[in-house]
C-alpha cells in the first residue's frame, strides 16, 4: 500500500488538492493496487479519497463496507446514488484540483481507467480533474532494489536461453531436421519453466517475412520452417516466479550462414544505429536535465528517418517496464502519443527501434534503468552487430 505522507507530499509538490482513486469492477486496477485492497467481493462503485492534508476516506456502497476493513482507512457508505453523489459532495468540500486516472484525449491509454461519466460527475460538482499520471508512475512504477536484482537475474536466465536457442536452431539446421518457428518458440517456453520464468505470452520467433510482422505470433497450424540462409529475429521477455517480480524483455536477430546480405547488414546497422543514439540521449541527459518519453522517441526516430527508413519504423522507441511488461510508467513515445511524462528514478524502459521491410524486419531490443545518478544498460553482452548462427 502506498505511504499517505508520501503521497501527500507529491499532492502538494504538484499543486494538487488531493487524488481521488475510483474503480468499478476492476476497470481500474490502478486503484486496487496503490490502496492495497486484496481479492475480494467488490461489485460495486468505490472511491478511495487522499487529501493533500489530512485523513485519507473510503466512499463505499454500503453492503461491501467490510471489504474495505484490512485498510484502516475511515469509511463512508451510500445506497443509493443520490447519497453517493451527496457523499462524494461532501467528502470533496473545499477542494478544487482532482487527480484522476484520466488522461486529457486519453493520450496515455495506460493511465485512462476511469470511465468518461464519473469524470462528469466529478466535474458537476465544480472541481477540475486532472491526471494521475505523474502520481502513478511514482507510486506504482519505480522499483525497489529487490525488484532490480530480479530483473538482472531474469535478464541472465533470458540472455542463456536465447543462446541456447540459437545453438539448437544451428544444431537442428545442419543435421538437415524440419524446425519450425512453433517449435522453437515451444522449446524456449520450456527452458522458461525449467529456469523459473513466467511470462504474459510466449516469445517471437519469426524468419524472413515474418520478421516484418512486429507483433507475429506462430502458431503450430501456421509457421514457417527455419532454414539455412534466414534472418531470424527473437523477441523474448519473462519474469522471475515470485511476488512482486519484474520484467526482462529483449529482442536479437540472427542470420543462418556465414555471409550477411549486405541489404540486410545495412538495415541492421541504421537500428542499432538508432538504438544507440536514444540510450546516448538518455546517458547525456540524466539526471541533470528532466527528459521526457517523447523526446527519447524522437531521437531514435530522427535517427532512422534521416537514413531514409522513416516509413518502415511504424511503433514507438520503447515502453516502460514492470510487474507487467508493459507498464505504467512513460513510455518512449512521440508516434503512438506524446508522451510526455518525465523519466524518473527507480524506472526501468525499453529502448527498441525497428524497421519492418516486406521481405525482413529487424529490431534491435535493450532495457534502461535509471538510478538515482546514473543510466544502466542491462542484459549482458548488448548486440553489436547480426548474430551469426553456423550452419556448417
Amino acid at each position: 500500500m502506498i505511504d499517505i505522507r508520501e503521497v501527500q507530499e507529491q499532492l502538494r509538490q504538484a499543486s494538487f488538492d488531493g487524488w481521488l482513486l475510483y474503480d468499478f469492477q476492476g476497470l481500474n486496477p490502478i486503484a486496487k493496487k496503490l490502496v492495497g485492497l486484496q481479492a475480494g467481493m467488490l461489485t460495486r462503485r468505490w472511491y478511495y479519497w487522499i487529501p493533500k492534508q489530512g485523513e485519507p476516506c473510503i466512499l463505499c456502497h454500503r453492503i461491501e463496507q467490510f471489504g474495505f476493513t484490512s485498510l484502516d482507512t475511515r469509511v463512508r457508505t451510500f445506497k443509493s446514488w443520490q447519497e453517493m453523489i451527496e457523499s462524494l459532495k461532501q467528502m470533496l468540500e473545499g477542494h478544487e484540483t482532482i487527480a484522476m486516472e484520466y488522461s486529457p484525449l486519453c493520450s496515455i491509454p495506460y493511465v485512462s481507467r476511469v470511465d468518461a461519466g464519473t469524470v462528469e460527475a466529478v466535474e458537476s460538482l465544480g472541481k477540475k480533474v486532472t491526471s494521475s499520471a505523474d502520481l502513478v508512475q511514482y507510486f506504482q512504477s519505480r522499483w525497489s532494489q529487490q525488484q532490480l536484482d530480479m530483473h538482472l537475474e531474469a535478464s541472465r536466465l533470458l540472455m542463456s536461453i536465447l543462446f541456447e536457442t540459437f545453438q539448437f536452431v544451428g544444431d537442428a539446421v545442419r543435421q538437415g531436421a524440419r524446425l519450425t518457428e512453433y517449435a522453437a518458440q515451444q522449446a524456449m517456453l520450456e527452458k522458461f519453466r525449467r529456469s523459473g520464468l513466467i511470462t504474459f505470452s510466449p516469445p517471437i520467433v519469426a524468419v524472413n517475412q515474418n520478421s516484418g510482422n512486429p507483433h507475429y505470433e506462430p502458431s503450430e497450424t501456421s509457421s514457417a520452417e527455419i532454414r539455412r540462409d534466414d534472418l531470424l529475429l527473437v523477441d523474448l521477455w519473462g519474469k522471475l516466479d515470485k511476488p512482486e517480480s519484474v520484467y526482462a524483455d529483449y529482442t536479437w536477430v540472427a542470420y543462418l550462414g556465414n555471409t550477411i546480405p549486405e541489404k540486410m547488414a545495412n538495415v541492421w546497422q541504421v537500428v542499432s544505429g538508432a538504438r544507440d543514439a536514444g540510450v546516448a540521449f538518455v546517458k547525456a541527459n540524466y539526471p541533470s536535465n528532466k527528459i521526457q518519453g517523447w523526446q527519447v522517441d524522437n531521437v531514435a526516430r530522427s535517427y532512422i528517418d534521416e537514413r531514409g527508413f522513416g516509413d518502415f519504423f511504424i511503433h514507438r522507441t520503447g515502453h516502460n517496464i514492470g510487474e507487467d511488461d508493459h507498464g505504467t510508467g512513460a513510455n518512449m513515445d512521440s508516434l503512438e502519443t506524446k508522451d510526455e511524462r518525465h523519466l524518473i528514478a527507480n524506472t526501468c524502459f525499453s529502448i527498441e527501434p525497428g524497421i519492418y521491410l516486406p521481405e525482413f524486419g529487424i529490431r534491435s531490443e535493450v532495457n534502461v534503468y535509471l538510478e538515482k545518478n546514473a543510466v544502466v544498460v542491462t542484459g549482458d553482452p548488448i548486440q553489436i552487430e547480426i548474430h551469426r548462427i553456423d550452419c556448417g
